[in-house]
């Protein structure tokens, strides 16, 4: 009774709009005084405890490595080289949108990052060009979830860390349900663009002028192939990645594109600092909540709910992503990731499915919750982007996040999916 009402009171302060970290050490904090169930100084210890990793530093080089990107106005030649590529296709603009989501995925690792920094450039070009404002925010949101499956993805980071988990495995299987992801929001867009006559194109497509945008984002095409390479291909772990990553990004900036000033170059450091110290705090606050639902055997009863539809695949693959859905619509990603995330884990290896399957499905699923309505971080962001209400975008993006939850239903079926690379790089024998 007492985790129930401890997890009501979680979703009743989210709601109220109370931040997350704060919420988060209110409750076990508040539940020590009232029933003195443990020392206070519990709370400082095991907040230190949940951060006291040297992967989760490589989170602060990726928020830092897409702040130089935007900086440097690599962001403009990618959208450039990806409006080549998509020549006189019905809704070309949306279907940019989804196209630098993917190239944008591979040098950040952030859903919010991608909808702030795709959605500030890419909707007002859409609204200018005809597209309703809701429609224009909803394609950003969804296609945004992309920016944390395709590797690197901080979210994957962290579960890694929370589940003891090889961060090269999630990475490699990331990239297959990423592309997924992508192909299936342009197919879509297309569906929808078609039928509502959306804008096209008018320019013919040109190899030359591809190639030539091409070439301009070349060396920002660097970048993820640096980081990728280096922790698939076993040279570098991932916080040296994502220092190489950074400097990279840097270098590329100041050398290369001459976009980056000392002024640009402090505000990005600035606002990496910033991301990354909210992040942390809620890395740490969940640590606390987290115990405070296992010593009330919470986790334990969730576990002993999931694994009773364990007898049935079709049925436990459909209330496990049912529950992982709503719970990422409701919760802040990286807290259901280290609160949820190793129990989730502990019962998909328990019904017989991969380790690394069932932590890339967690990751999927709840980083899919963080643009879904009502609390997803990326939706209010791409609303506030577009200057459009919350439920017309909410209505916008339904047909997308009824595929994206048929999707993340397929990558529990089909292994696969999430499993043949990583298998045939060795991370998984």
């Amino acid at each position: 009774m007492d985790s129930i009402i401890l997890l009501s009171l979680l979703v009743v302060f989210i709601l109220l709009g109370a931040p997350v970290g704060f919420t988060l050490i209110l409750l076990p904090t508040g539940y020590i005084l009232l029933t003195d169930a443990a020392p206070l100084t519990l709370i400082p210890f095991k907040m230190f405890d949940a951060i006291d990793s040297i992967p989760l530093t490589a989170i602060p080089f990726f928020i830092l490595t897409g702040e130089l990107m935007t900086s440097a106005t690599i962001t403009d030649r990618l959208v450039e080289f990806s409006r080549r590529i998509i020549g006189r296709m019905r809704g070309s603009m949306a279907q940019v949108n989804v196209l630098v989501s993917m190239f944008f995925a591979g040098m950040n690792g952030s859903v919010v990052a991608d909808t702030a920094t795709v959605g500030s450039l890419l909707i007002p070009a859409m609204k200018r060009a005809g597209y309703p404002a809701a429609f224009s925010a909803g394609i950003t949101a969804v296609s945004a979830t992309i920016g944390g499956i395709i590797p690197p993805s901080i979210a994957m980071i962290i579960l890694a860390n929370a589940g003891g988990i090889s961060v090269g495995a999630l990475f490699a299987g990331g990239i297959i349900p990423g592309i997924m992801i992508g192909a299936m929001l342009m197919v879509i867009n297309w569906m929808i663009a078609t039928r509502k006559n959306f804008e096209r194109s008018e320019e013919p497509f040109s190899w030359r002028l591809m190639g030539k945008a091409g070439a301009n984002a070349s060396f920002a095409m660097i970048i993820p192939i640096v980081l990728v390479g280096s922790v698939l291909g076993g040279i570098a772990g991932v916080v040296e990645a994502g220092a190489i990553t950074a400097a990279t990004a840097l270098l590329v900036g100041i050398f290369i594109y001459k976009a980056i000033t000392w002024e640009n170059c402090r505000g990005a450091f600035v606002r990496a600092f910033r991301t990354s110290a909210t992040v942390f705090i809620i890395i740490a606050a969940a640590g606390p909540f987290s115990w405070l639902l296992t010593s009330l055997g919470a986790i334990k009863d969730l576990e002993v709910w999931l694994l009773s539809y364990a007898d049935s695949p079709l049925l436990f693959a459909l209330v496990i992503v049912t529950f992982i859905y709503v719970l990422g619509m409701v919760m802040d990603a990286a807290a259901n990731i280290i609160v949820v995330g190793p129990v989730l884990i502990k019962v998909f290896v328990a019904a017989g499915y991969p380790e690394v399957q069932g932590a890339l499905i967690c990751v999927v699923g709840f980083l899919i919750g963080t643009v879904t309505p009502p609390l997803g971080v990326g939706y209010f962001t791409a609303a506030a982007i577009a200057r459009a209400s919350l439920e017309s975008v909410a209505v916008a993006m339904l047909p997308y996040l009824v595929a994206l939850f048929g999707m993340l239903f397929l990558l529990v079926v089909v292994p696969d999916f999430t499993m043949w690379l990583p298998t045939l790089w060795g991370f998984v024998q």
